[in-house]
């Protein structure tokens, strides 16, 4: 697409660049950036047309540029508090959330199909999006906006976690950190059940290749769960 001939998308382009703070050299690459697959399956476009590429790139700078801000941080944090505070900061839930209040959805390039079954409001479609779009500041101005455009949007998740709050799923984050230390995932076992059927007591175990990392409880099983996760982090 060449965006000057299509002045509506390019104006709507600009708004999002006013928004965030920060001006592409090549809006062609943030164009990319809300380039879902569908959209270019259905144009035809060129291999590699839609933002997959720049998702993947994303990925790796809000990983350097997280880690690099959680270490000045926090000076006293060991490696296992850092990875812990990470793994929910880059988590597909933070993600998600971040990329509904920049309204990412609106700018999204959808094939029809997608756009019918609801896909801007599609928890994948933002997530990729957002990481997409760092990417795309990336490869536009270096590590330095990136930097700076992933510390104003990030910045109050930080202070959630520095209180705290914010941390839901701590089931996911406690998979996200097993996979990358013991490439292995975590399982649960019902220790025991308490009480009537209407209304149970759940003691659940976490587990890592059979040993114990961590005892929840709850008045169901996925609640339970949670709390055992959370213990385990």
């Amino acid at each position: 697409m060449y965006l000057k001939k299509d002045k509506d998308r390019f104006k709507k382009l600009k708004i999002f660049e006013k928004s965030i703070g920060y001006r592409f050299r090549n809006k062609a690459l943030l164009n990319q950036a809300f380039t879902h697959k569908s959209y270019a399956n259905e144009k035809n476009m060129e291999r590699f047309g839609d933002n997959e590429r720049l998702e993947f790139l994303g990925d790796s700078v809000l990983g350097v540029v997280m880690s690099h801000m959680l270490y000045n941080e926090y000076p006293g944090g060991d490696e296992g508090v850092l990875t812990r505070y990470k793994s929910q900061l880059v988590s597909g839930e933070t993600l998600g959330r971040i990329a509904k209040e920049l309204g990412l959805g609106e700018y999204l390039l959808l094939g029809r199909g997608e756009e019918a079954s609801g896909g801007r409001k599609h928890m994948s479609n933002l997530m990729c999006a957002m990481e997409a779009v760092i990417g795309a500041i990336f490869l536009d101005g270096g590590l330095n906006p990136a930097h700076g455009f992933i510390s104003r949007v990030f910045r109050p998740e930080i202070q959630l976690v520095k209180e705290g709050k914010g941390m839901k799923d701590y089931k996911s984050v406690f998979q996200q950190i097993v996979l990358r230390k013991f490439k292995t995932t975590p399982s649960y076992r019902i220790l025991s059940e308490i009480g009537p059927d209407h209304k149970k007591h759940f003691i659940v175990e976490a587990m890592v290749s059979g040993r114990r990392h961590g005892i929840g409880s709850g008045p169901n099983k996925k609640n339970a769960e949670q709390a055992a996760a959370k213990e385990a982090l």
